[in-house]
């Protein structure tokens, strides 16, 4: 059955954590879906671990429609949620809905998710939800705001910062949002932003307190090596396998071991055989 908001507000009531990942493609989000992921985002992160950008800045409404679309069909089941690229609800409240409301309609996603809380933000919040469209908040370490913050450094590291985390997060609850997600921000900043909250909060880089855990696919499962934050664990070393394959198949073609007419090629009868000769013959 599929996963609804209920859902995960029910797992939160009873203290069960959630699981949460990311996805860009079919595969991967069938094989997340039948391991029992509860949630996938499909990341604007996805500019730089598939797209090849050194930022998420270049990433278009366009390429996460197309994307979160794929990951849809690979997961039927878990609940979705679309992240607004940059510039696509920055300008307006009716740019804002209008493309959340693509992400549900042409994509299928359950909800939608945006960085900060600026008042030009909280707005934006409350009209996509007034427009009845769950929404997803992000505060904390927010990379579309990484040249104001300095780059991709963790928040709340002081006790300043650490109540303006608190504070945004309450804003972003009472603006409409149905969940919140924290990135890089202290453990106990995790903590007490979540046993006030009233709604679901997600954690990447959060600490342990969170409700659920978010991480990036290719981060966690070793395919993304051009750097490593602090809070991801590996599950799995997909690079180096896929490294290896890579290498395999290329020795195995230059030296003439694949393919194998007797075993990796299509054969015909005897008789078809001896006919196509003929045929060669006489041509």
């Amino acid at each position: 059955m599929k996963k609804s908001i209920l859902d995960l507000n029910r797992m939160v009531a009873d203290r069960e954590k959630i699981t949460y990942l990311t996805a860009y493609d079919y595969l991967t989000a069938k094989y997340q879906e039948r391991a029992g992921v509860d949630m996938i985002l499909v990341g604007d992160s996805m500019g730089m671990v598939t797209l090849g950008y050194d930022s998420t800045y270049p990433v278009t409404m366009d390429d996460m429609i197309r994307a979160s679309r794929a990951v849809r069909r690979g997961a039927p089941n878990t609940f979705i949620i679309g992240d607004m690229p940059y510039m696509s609800y920055q300008v307006s409240d009716e740019q804002a809905v209008e493309n959340a409301g693509r992400f549900i309609k042409e994509a299928g996603c359950d909800a939608v998710q945006l960085e900060g809380c600026t008042p030009a933000i909280i707005r934006r919040v409350q009209a996509i939800a007034d427009a009845g469209i769950l929404v997803s908040g992000h505060l904390g370490l927010l990379p579309q705001f990484a040249a104001q913050l300095g780059g991709f450094k963790a928040q709340g590291r002081s006790a300043v910062t650490a109540m303006n985390l608190l504070d945004q997060a309450r804003c972003i609850e009472e603006a409409g949002a149905c969940m919140i997600l924290l990135e890089g921000v202290p453990a106990i900043v995790g903590k007490e932003i979540t046993e006030r909250a009233g709604v679901p909060i997600l954690g990447i880089g959060a600490g342990s307190h969170t409700h659920g855990q978010l991480l990036i696919y290719a981060d966690m499962v070793g395919m993304y090596d051009n750097f490593t934050p602090k809070f991801v664990r590996k599950y799995a070393d997909i690079g180096a396998e896929l490294l290896r394959g890579f290498e395999a198949y290329c020795e195995d073609v230059r030296s003439g071991g694949f393919p194998d007419d007797t075993v990796d090629s299509y054969v015909i009868s005897d008789e078809e055989a001896q006919k196509f000769e003929d045929m060669l013959r006489h041509r």
